[in-house]
Protein backbone atom coordinates (compact mmCIF):
# COMPACT_ATOMS: atom_id res chain seq x y z
CA UNK A 1 0.00 0.00 0.00
CA UNK A 2 0.70 3.61 -1.05
CA UNK A 3 2.64 5.52 2.20
CA UNK A 4 0.69 8.59 2.98
CA UNK A 5 1.77 11.91 2.69
CA UNK A 6 3.16 14.84 4.88
CA UNK A 7 2.60 18.09 3.11
CA UNK A 8 4.84 21.17 4.33
CA UNK A 9 2.87 24.77 3.73
CA UNK A 10 5.80 27.32 4.06
CA UNK A 11 5.56 31.48 3.72
CA UNK A 12 2.62 34.02 4.77
CA UNK A 13 -0.68 33.94 5.20
CA UNK A 14 -1.64 34.80 1.57
CA UNK A 15 -0.29 31.15 0.50
CA UNK A 16 -1.85 29.03 3.06
CA UNK A 17 -5.52 30.85 2.05
CA UNK A 18 -4.59 30.16 -1.75
CA UNK A 19 -3.35 26.32 -1.03
CA UNK A 20 -7.07 25.65 0.48
CA UNK A 21 -8.58 24.87 -2.80
CA UNK A 22 -5.72 22.61 -4.09
CA UNK A 23 -6.16 20.46 -0.71
CA UNK A 24 -9.72 20.29 -0.94
CA UNK A 25 -9.35 18.60 -4.49
CA UNK A 26 -6.14 16.31 -3.38
CA UNK A 27 -8.74 15.63 0.03
CA UNK A 28 -11.76 14.47 -2.83
CA UNK A 29 -9.81 12.81 -5.87
CA UNK A 30 -7.39 10.84 -3.16
CA UNK A 31 -9.28 9.00 -0.62
CA UNK A 32 -6.88 6.84 0.65
CA UNK A 33 -4.35 8.82 1.01
CA UNK A 34 -4.43 9.87 4.90
CA UNK A 35 -2.24 12.95 4.44
CA UNK A 36 -1.63 16.16 6.85
CA UNK A 37 -0.21 19.35 6.60
CA UNK A 38 2.64 20.79 8.50
CA UNK A 39 1.93 24.51 8.96
CA UNK A 40 5.62 26.10 9.02
CA UNK A 41 3.72 29.42 9.37
CA UNK A 42 0.55 28.49 11.24
CA UNK A 43 -2.46 27.12 11.32
CA UNK A 44 -4.60 29.95 10.82
CA UNK A 45 -6.88 29.35 8.33
CA UNK A 46 -6.88 25.78 8.23
CA UNK A 47 -8.45 26.09 11.42
CA UNK A 48 -12.56 25.40 11.51
CA UNK A 49 -12.25 23.87 8.23
CA UNK A 50 -14.52 20.18 8.50
CA UNK A 51 -11.83 18.37 7.23
CA UNK A 52 -8.29 20.51 6.23
CA UNK A 53 -8.26 21.38 10.01
CA UNK A 54 -7.95 18.22 11.64
CA UNK A 55 -5.23 17.36 9.07
CA UNK A 56 -3.07 20.71 9.74
CA UNK A 57 -0.35 20.65 12.48
CA UNK A 58 2.11 23.13 13.64
CA UNK A 59 5.50 22.73 12.77
CA UNK A 60 6.46 22.62 16.89
CA UNK A 61 3.53 20.01 17.78
CA UNK A 62 4.75 17.51 20.21
CA UNK A 63 5.39 14.06 18.94
CA UNK A 64 5.34 15.59 15.04
CA UNK A 65 7.91 13.56 13.70
CA UNK A 66 7.38 10.10 15.21
CA UNK A 67 3.51 10.01 15.28
CA UNK A 68 2.98 11.56 11.97
CA UNK A 69 5.46 12.24 9.63
CA UNK A 70 8.11 9.29 10.09
CA UNK A 71 5.72 6.89 8.06
CA UNK A 72 4.59 9.43 5.57
CA UNK A 73 6.67 11.17 2.28
CA UNK A 74 7.41 14.55 2.76
CA UNK A 75 6.36 16.90 -0.09
CA UNK A 76 6.76 20.54 -0.27
CA UNK A 77 4.60 22.01 -2.63
CA UNK A 78 5.96 25.17 -4.31
CA UNK A 79 3.64 27.44 -6.47
CA UNK A 80 6.30 29.64 -7.19
CA UNK A 81 8.29 27.00 -8.81
CA UNK A 82 5.52 25.99 -11.29
CA UNK A 83 6.47 26.56 -14.91
CA UNK A 84 2.96 28.12 -15.40
CA UNK A 85 3.51 30.45 -12.69
CA UNK A 86 6.44 32.09 -13.91
CA UNK A 87 5.27 32.10 -17.12
CA UNK A 88 2.02 34.20 -16.28
CA UNK A 89 -0.13 31.42 -17.34
CA UNK A 90 -1.83 30.50 -14.02
CA UNK A 91 -2.34 31.82 -10.18
CA UNK A 92 -0.94 31.15 -7.01
CA UNK A 93 -3.97 28.77 -6.30
CA UNK A 94 -3.51 27.13 -9.68
CA UNK A 95 -0.13 26.83 -9.02
CA UNK A 96 -0.63 25.04 -6.02
CA UNK A 97 -3.16 22.71 -8.00
CA UNK A 98 -0.33 22.00 -10.68
CA UNK A 99 2.27 20.95 -7.90
CA UNK A 100 -0.37 19.18 -5.61
CA UNK A 101 -2.75 17.31 -7.74
CA UNK A 102 -0.95 17.33 -11.14
CA UNK A 103 -3.39 17.89 -13.16
CA UNK A 104 -3.02 21.05 -15.14
CA UNK A 105 -4.32 24.30 -15.19
CA UNK A 106 -8.06 24.53 -14.07
CA UNK A 107 -10.68 26.50 -12.56
CA UNK A 108 -11.17 26.32 -8.95
CA UNK A 109 -13.39 27.29 -6.24
CA UNK A 110 -12.68 29.93 -4.03
CA UNK A 111 -10.58 29.80 -0.75
CA UNK A 112 -12.95 28.60 1.80
CA UNK A 113 -12.61 30.08 5.32
CA UNK A 114 -14.63 29.05 8.56
CA UNK A 115 -14.99 31.93 11.15
CA UNK A 116 -16.34 30.74 14.55
CA UNK A 117 -18.97 32.99 16.01
CA UNK A 118 -16.78 35.07 18.29
CA UNK A 119 -14.00 36.24 15.18
CA UNK A 120 -17.82 36.93 13.34
CA UNK A 121 -19.13 38.96 16.17
CA UNK A 122 -15.77 40.67 17.09
CA UNK A 123 -14.90 41.69 13.67
CA UNK A 124 -18.70 43.21 13.23
CA UNK A 125 -18.37 45.49 16.21
CA UNK A 126 -14.95 46.54 15.41
CA UNK A 127 -16.83 47.59 11.90
CA UNK A 128 -20.16 48.94 14.27
CA UNK A 129 -17.33 51.44 16.13
CA UNK A 130 -15.83 52.81 12.90
CA UNK A 131 -19.24 53.35 11.78
CA UNK A 132 -19.78 55.08 14.93
CA UNK A 133 -17.33 57.42 15.34
CA UNK A 134 -16.73 58.61 11.19
CA UNK A 135 -20.84 58.65 10.75
CA UNK A 136 -20.35 56.99 7.15
CA UNK A 137 -22.20 53.77 7.19
CA UNK A 138 -20.22 52.56 4.46
CA UNK A 139 -17.09 51.27 5.80
CA UNK A 140 -13.84 50.34 3.55
CA UNK A 141 -10.46 48.24 4.83
CA UNK A 142 -7.47 49.79 3.37
CA UNK A 143 -4.53 47.11 3.48
CA UNK A 144 -1.72 49.37 1.93
CA UNK A 145 1.49 47.16 2.63
CA UNK A 146 2.55 43.65 2.37
CA UNK A 147 5.04 41.80 4.76
CA UNK A 148 8.07 42.83 3.21
CA UNK A 149 7.64 47.08 4.22
CA UNK A 150 10.36 48.05 6.10
CA UNK A 151 10.94 51.38 8.30
CA UNK A 152 14.32 52.84 7.56
CA UNK A 153 15.31 56.16 8.87
CA UNK A 154 11.36 56.78 9.47
CA UNK A 155 10.49 55.78 5.49
CA UNK A 156 8.40 53.06 5.17
CA UNK A 157 9.85 51.19 2.02
CA UNK A 158 9.12 48.20 0.09
CA UNK A 159 12.34 46.76 -2.11
CA UNK A 160 9.96 44.40 -3.94
CA UNK A 161 7.25 47.13 -4.93
CA UNK A 162 4.33 45.37 -3.63
CA UNK A 163 2.98 47.88 -0.78
CA UNK A 164 1.50 51.25 -1.75
CA UNK A 165 3.77 54.57 -2.03
CA UNK A 166 3.16 56.49 0.94
CA UNK A 167 2.21 59.14 -1.07
CA UNK A 168 -0.33 57.73 -3.14
CA UNK A 169 -1.65 55.52 0.20
CA UNK A 170 -2.18 58.96 1.77
CA UNK A 171 -4.00 60.61 -1.14
CA UNK A 172 -6.42 57.65 -1.24
CA UNK A 173 -6.66 57.83 1.85
CA UNK A 174 -7.88 61.66 2.36
CA UNK A 175 -10.06 61.47 -0.91
CA UNK A 176 -11.74 58.54 0.50
CA UNK A 177 -12.68 59.56 3.94
CA UNK A 178 -14.39 62.50 3.17
CA UNK A 179 -17.23 60.12 1.42
CA UNK A 180 -16.66 56.81 3.53
CA UNK A 181 -15.17 55.38 6.19
CA UNK A 182 -12.05 54.12 6.48
CA UNK A 183 -9.84 51.74 8.54
CA UNK A 184 -6.31 50.69 7.81
CA UNK A 185 -4.82 47.45 8.17
CA UNK A 186 -1.21 47.50 8.85
CA UNK A 187 1.09 46.74 11.96
CA UNK A 188 2.98 49.91 10.87
CA UNK A 189 1.57 52.65 12.64
CA UNK A 190 0.66 55.74 10.68
CA UNK A 191 -0.54 57.93 13.12
CA UNK A 192 -3.35 59.13 11.02
CA UNK A 193 -6.35 58.18 13.97
CA UNK A 194 -4.45 60.51 15.87
CA UNK A 195 -5.00 64.01 13.72
CA UNK A 196 -6.30 66.63 15.92
CA UNK A 197 -9.19 68.41 14.95
CA UNK A 198 -9.70 66.40 11.80
CA UNK A 199 -13.62 66.03 10.85
CA UNK A 200 -12.90 62.97 9.25
CA UNK A 201 -10.66 60.15 11.25
CA UNK A 202 -9.46 57.28 9.69
CA UNK A 203 -9.55 54.16 11.79
CA UNK A 204 -6.31 52.28 12.31
CA UNK A 205 -7.45 48.90 15.34
CA UNK A 206 -4.69 47.41 17.09
CA UNK A 207 -5.90 44.08 15.86
CA UNK A 208 -2.91 41.32 16.66
CA UNK A 209 -5.64 37.80 15.83
CA UNK A 210 -5.73 38.22 11.76
CA UNK A 211 -8.88 35.93 12.09
CA UNK A 212 -10.41 38.67 13.83
CA UNK A 213 -8.98 40.90 10.63
CA UNK A 214 -10.97 38.43 8.36
CA UNK A 215 -14.19 39.34 10.45
CA UNK A 216 -14.07 42.98 10.05
CA UNK A 217 -13.18 41.97 6.19
CA UNK A 218 -16.62 40.12 6.20
CA UNK A 219 -18.56 42.96 7.14
CA UNK A 220 -16.63 45.55 6.09
CA UNK A 221 -18.48 46.84 2.49
CA UNK A 222 -15.60 46.79 0.25
CA UNK A 223 -11.74 46.32 0.62
CA UNK A 224 -8.42 47.99 -0.78
CA UNK A 225 -5.35 46.53 -0.98
CA UNK A 226 -2.27 45.60 -2.42
CA UNK A 227 -0.77 42.12 -3.27
CA UNK A 228 -0.90 40.67 0.20
CA UNK A 229 -3.52 38.19 2.45
CA UNK A 230 -6.11 41.00 2.45
CA UNK A 231 -7.32 40.56 -0.64
CA UNK A 232 -7.67 37.07 -0.75
CA UNK A 233 -9.38 36.79 2.43
CA UNK A 234 -12.23 39.30 0.91
CA UNK A 235 -12.01 36.67 -1.97
CA UNK A 236 -13.26 33.92 0.79
CA UNK A 237 -15.78 35.78 2.56
CA UNK A 238 -17.39 37.28 -0.69
CA UNK A 239 -16.13 41.15 0.36
CA UNK A 240 -15.82 43.13 -3.12
CA UNK A 241 -12.33 44.61 -3.55
CA UNK A 242 -9.98 46.92 -5.41
CA UNK A 243 -6.35 45.23 -5.89
CA UNK A 244 -3.50 47.49 -6.99
CA UNK A 245 -0.18 45.59 -8.65
CA UNK A 246 2.70 46.60 -8.61
CA UNK A 247 5.80 44.32 -9.46
CA UNK A 248 4.06 41.01 -9.08
CA UNK A 249 1.34 39.96 -12.29
CA UNK A 250 -2.46 40.33 -11.58
CA UNK A 251 -2.95 37.07 -13.28
CA UNK A 252 -0.55 34.77 -10.59
CA UNK A 253 -1.27 36.99 -7.50
CA UNK A 254 -5.34 38.53 -7.67
CA UNK A 255 -8.56 37.22 -9.05
CA UNK A 256 -8.69 38.48 -13.33
CA UNK A 257 -11.62 38.30 -14.76
CA UNK A 258 -13.36 37.95 -11.30
CA UNK A 259 -16.50 40.44 -11.37
CA UNK A 260 -16.19 40.73 -7.59
CA UNK A 261 -12.53 42.51 -8.23
CA UNK A 262 -11.13 45.42 -9.98
CA UNK A 263 -7.43 45.62 -10.79
CA UNK A 264 -5.49 48.55 -11.21
CA UNK A 265 -2.07 47.70 -12.89
CA UNK A 266 0.02 50.00 -11.60
CA UNK A 267 3.02 48.21 -12.77
CA UNK A 268 2.47 47.32 -16.48
CA UNK A 269 4.83 48.43 -18.61
CA UNK A 270 7.05 48.91 -15.76
CA UNK A 271 7.72 45.37 -14.15
CA UNK A 272 10.18 42.40 -15.26
CA UNK A 273 9.20 38.89 -13.27
CA UNK A 274 11.21 38.77 -9.69
CA UNK A 275 11.78 35.20 -9.63
CA UNK A 276 11.09 34.85 -5.70
CA UNK A 277 12.24 31.30 -3.98
CA UNK A 278 14.03 30.40 -7.38
CA UNK A 279 17.40 32.59 -7.65
CA UNK A 280 18.75 35.60 -5.07
CA UNK A 281 18.81 38.22 -8.17
CA UNK A 282 18.94 41.56 -7.10
CA UNK A 283 18.17 43.14 -10.97
CA UNK A 284 14.79 42.50 -11.28
CA UNK A 285 14.09 44.20 -7.75
CA UNK A 286 16.01 47.01 -8.86
CA UNK A 287 13.77 47.28 -12.15
CA UNK A 288 10.84 47.21 -10.47
CA UNK A 289 11.25 49.85 -8.15
CA UNK A 290 8.72 52.18 -9.46
CA UNK A 291 6.28 49.24 -10.37
CA UNK A 292 4.05 50.89 -7.50
CA UNK A 293 3.94 54.30 -8.01
CA UNK A 294 0.96 55.08 -9.38
CA UNK A 295 -0.23 57.47 -11.31
CA UNK A 296 -3.11 60.29 -11.07
CA UNK A 297 -5.09 58.77 -13.27
CA UNK A 298 -4.56 55.19 -12.03
CA UNK A 299 -5.65 57.03 -8.49
CA UNK A 300 -8.50 58.11 -9.82
CA UNK A 301 -9.87 54.80 -11.05
CA UNK A 302 -9.51 53.64 -7.64
CA UNK A 303 -11.74 56.02 -6.65
CA UNK A 304 -13.98 56.42 -9.20
CA UNK A 305 -14.58 52.16 -9.18
CA UNK A 306 -15.18 51.88 -5.41
CA UNK A 307 -17.40 54.56 -5.94
CA UNK A 308 -19.39 52.74 -8.62
CA UNK A 309 -19.02 49.50 -6.33
CA UNK A 310 -20.46 51.45 -2.85
CA UNK A 311 -22.62 54.54 -4.23
CA UNK A 312 -23.02 56.74 -1.88
CA UNK A 313 -22.25 56.51 2.00
CA UNK A 314 -24.61 58.36 4.25
CA UNK A 315 -23.19 60.76 7.00
CA UNK A 316 -25.46 60.35 10.03
CA UNK A 317 -24.67 60.27 13.66
CA UNK A 318 -26.59 56.74 13.62
CA UNK A 319 -26.17 54.44 10.95
CA UNK A 320 -27.48 51.18 10.51
CA UNK A 321 -26.19 48.64 13.08
CA UNK A 322 -24.82 45.91 10.00
CA UNK A 323 -23.65 45.96 6.35
CA UNK A 324 -25.50 42.56 5.84
CA UNK A 325 -28.56 40.99 6.56
CA UNK A 326 -27.87 37.49 7.52
CA UNK A 327 -27.28 36.06 10.91
CA UNK A 328 -23.59 35.27 12.75
CA UNK A 329 -22.67 31.88 10.94
CA UNK A 330 -21.24 29.60 13.22
CA UNK A 331 -17.91 27.02 12.66
CA UNK A 332 -19.60 24.88 10.90
CA UNK A 333 -21.22 27.52 7.79
CA UNK A 334 -19.31 27.73 4.95
CA UNK A 335 -18.23 31.40 3.98
CA UNK A 336 -16.64 30.42 0.72
CA UNK A 337 -17.81 30.85 -3.01
CA UNK A 338 -16.97 30.04 -6.28
CA UNK A 339 -14.57 31.69 -8.62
Amino acid sequence: MARSTAFFINGGTGRVITSIPAFELFEKENPDNDFIIVCEGGTDFYKGHPTLGKRAYDVWHKNLFDQYIKDRNCVTPEPYRVWEYYNQQCSIAQAFDIDINNAGIRELQAPTIYLNKSEALQGRNVVNEVRGVTGFNKVIVLQPFGRTIENVDNNLIDTTSRSFQVDNMLELINTLKKEYAVMVMSEVPLGLQDEEGDPHPVAQPNIPDIRVWAGVIQEADHFLGCDSVGQHIAKALGTTATVVAGSTYPINTSYINDPSVDIVDSGEGKRVYSPIRITLEEEPDRFNDRAMDMSKEQINAVVSGIRKRLGKSIKSAQVAPMKKEEHIHDENCNHGGNT
